[in-house]
Order: C-alpha cells, then structure tokens, then sequence
C-alpha cells in the first residue's frame, strides 16, 4: 500500500455510525432494540431531510435506521428501488471543512461541498460514483471547529 493511502487511512477516525433505510422505524426498532437488545439513544424526526432517525449505540459505533416521512426524498426513491437495508457509512474526521477540501483536491466528487447540520454534530456527505458505489458521510469530532460555525453547544 502506498504511503499516500496509509496517511489518508490514518486521518479516518472511528466508524460513527452505520445506517440502514427503513420502511416503519417501529417495526424495525422490534428488531434491533427488543430482539438483539441494542439500547435506543435517540429517536428525532430531521424535518429538513424528511426522515424520522433512530440512533442505537454498540460498541463506540452506533447503527442509525432512518425512515423516510414522505415519498420525495432521495431515501424514499432509495427504499422504493432497493428496499430495506444499508445506506450509507459514516466516518468520524477531526476537521471536516479541511477533510472536504482535501478530498476535493483528490478528485473526489462531494455531495455537500461545506459542512452541514446533521443530528450529531456537522456532517458531509462523498458522492457514491467516488466511493466505489457506497454513500459515505463525515462527520466531525465533538467540538471541532465546524461545530461553532454552525451554532451546535459546546461540547
């Protein structure tokens, strides 16, 4: 492996989350709370993206269902095309503006070319056409400079 790709690799953090599309959150929370026993930390609806999410930690990672509120969204086509199942990985980075700019100069094509609001801190999503066919989100560490910017509480 190249030297390049080993230092890109070590600037990843831990996997924050995973997540799964889901067609009735109640539904699936029968399985992943009742059935395998994962605590349930947050259940909140992100009008803005017009999804419903529930976040169930295992381990220092978290498995996120998000179901879609309406049939306009991206995730409702998603589900509508290929069902219940994975969405999407997403990748704790410690400065998110400074990782988007680098991948940006790498050639990789961003969906969110600036950080966002996302539920647990400022996020950014990489296009799947650059990640080999899989949806890939950033997020920033607790309290890195993106959180400021975008008026989250200290951490």
């Amino acid at each position: 492996m190249s030297p390049h790709v080993l230092e890109r690799i070590r600037q990843l953090g831990r996997v924050h989350h995973v997540a799964l599309v889901v067609a009735d959150l109640e539904r699936s929370l029968g399985f992943w709370r009742d059935m395998l026993g994962l605590p349930v930390e947050l259940v909140l609806p992100i009008e803005t993206d017009r999804v419903t999410i529930a976040f169930l930690p295992v381990g220092e990672s978290k498995v996120e269902l998000v179901m879609p509120t309406d049939d306009t969204t991206g995730v409702a086509r998603f589900l509508a095309a290929k069902g219940e199942g994975f969405h999407h990985v997403c990748f704790e980075v410690a400065n998110l503006s400074e990782t988007l700019m680098r991948l940006e100069m790498d050639g990789i094509e961003l969906i969110d070319s600036v950080p966002r609001k996302g539920a647990e801190g400022p996020v950014a999503f990489l296009h799947p056409r650059s990640c080999h066919g899989v949806l890939v989100e950033l997020i920033e560490a607790a309290g890195g400079p993106s959180w400021r910017s975008l008026g989250y509480p200290k951490a």
